[in-house]
């Protein structure tokens, strides 16, 4: 088989060579294409166009496989724990016990926040979004840790921004949510696991202490972990390209949390509740809604079925489904939305028109489901999302630091006017 693949331009023959992955991915290296030739390449929204060599999450959208660092998703959310995945995507291994220990060690003497953190969080609104909270107080943290901004920055200070980010990321999530609902904010508990930890800082109140139920706990365990990383999504090449600057974790990361929030990326599993409670409150009347979402000039979209990446069963979504329906039963959730979503995701299974081009419930349906019957409110969704996410983007960035990749800089294809002789508005007029 050929090692390169040629083009044609201009009577001249160009060689470019082909790269082969892993996983026997191959792809044609263009970059040199420009200084060749003077051509760019023209892929909007980078459907076709792979921006980097990776290490860390393997994606097969046609097979719908996903493994991380070798280890499948499915293993990974039967046997792990969320804080060894985020080891795992960080680090390269899956932690010995006393790696994880010394590990999880580090991660829990950050978990405290400065106090002036409290002043920043009282100046925002009550009805501010917890994303948007999440994204400013995370950026924040570069004027508390000034040496992270160092672009020379060494190893053990990397390593203690990334303990501190996963230390703080929960506390500043859960006081998102606190602020509002002008409830007093919970101090960590050092004592609890990472998700305990989280849970409480979330729902305790002043007046009685939170018990953790182990059935919220694993759900919420498992949430995290297939969510941890998914290969070079909108996100996770945010993360990446503002790095590329040589910008510090913090910043990084907090622009990753921004475009997470938009309803095509991570706020699909809040836009899930939502349709639900439109369709809800429009009589309830399913039928309807399933014509709409098959009229291709009606523009109502079911939100939760199908996936840019995966043409088959979302590999996660099946491991969901199981820990939705585990979830529902054990804690007896009695809620019309979740019982509209159960008959929707049977109408979606079953029905020829879903199946024939493979709009099956995705992750998105299912965590959306799993996150209101553990009492979240549809807002902290992608808050939730985003602490998923976090090791995953701690991973890219880090790998995209160690490997001195290049200022990410996409060229583009100009459309604009011609050049234009200047005039001065004072005495231009326009014509009648």
């Amino acid at each position: 088989m050929s090692d390169s693949a040629s083009l044609n331009f201009e009577g001249k023959e160009i060689k470019l060579p082909i790269i082969t992955g892993s996983e026997n991915e191959k792809a044609i290296d263009i970059s040199k294409l420009r200084s060749e030739t003077g051509l760019v390449t023209l892929d909007k929204g980078f459907k076709n166009t792979g921006s980097t060599t990776s290490n860390i999450t393997y994606l097969d959208g046609e097979k719908g496989i996903l493994r991380h660092r070798g280890y499948s998703i499915e293993e990974l959310a039967s046997k792990s724990t969320f804080t060894e995945v985020c080891y795992l995507l960080i680090y390269g291994n899956l932690p010995t016990k006393s790696e994880l220990d010394s590990f999880e060690h580090r991660i829990r003497i950050h978990t405290l926040v400065h106090e002036d953190f409290k002043i920043i969080l009282e100046g925002y609104p009550s009805k501010a979004h917890p994303m948007g909270i999440l994204s400013s107080l995370i950026t924040s943290l570069t004027a508390f840790y000034p040496e992270s901004l160092d672009p020379n920055r060494s190893k053990d200070l990397v390593d203690l921004s990334i303990a501190r980010i996963l230390g703080k990321f929960p506390t500043f999530a859960a006081w998102s949510y606190k602020k509002r609902n002008g409830h007093p904010i919970i101090y960590p508990d050092n004592s609890l696991d990472y998700c305990t930890n989280f849970l409480k800082m979330m729902f305790e109140l002043p007046s009685e202490s939170y018990k953790p139920n182990p059935v919220i706990t694993d759900a919420l365990n498992k949430l995290l972990i297939l969510h941890a990383d998914h290969e070079q999504n909108c996100s996770t090449s945010t993360v990446r390209v503002v790095g590329s600057a040589q910008s510090s974790i913090y910043p990084s990361i907090s622009a990753g949390i921004n475009a997470l929030w938009g309803p095509l990326h991570g706020g699909a599993n809040q836009a899930v509740i939502e349709m639900l409670d439109q369709i809800i409150n429009d009589g309830n009347d399913i039928d309807k809604y399933i014509k709409k979402a098959k009229d291709k000039n009606d523009p109502f979209r079911l939100m939760g079925f199908g996936h840019r990446v995966y043409k088959n069963f979302d590999p996660r979504a099946k491991i969901i489904k199981k820990a939705a329906d585990n979830v529902l039963e054990k804690l007896g959730v009695n809620d019309p939305v979740l019982d509209l979503a159960k008959k929707l995701e049977k109408i979606a299974l079953e029905d020829q028109y879903f199946v024939d081009k493979k709009l099956y419930p995705n992750v998105d349906f299912y965590s959306g489901i799993i996150y209101r019957a553990l009492g979240f409110p549809p807002e902290m969704f992608t808050v939730m999302f985003a602490f998923g996410r976090l090791p995953g983007w701690i991973a890219q960035w880090k790998e995209m630091r160690e490997n001195k990749e290049p200022l990410g800089r996409p060229r583009q294809i100009y459309t604009g006017e011609q050049t234009r002789e200047y005039k001065d508005c004072l005495l231009y007029t326009s014509p009648s």
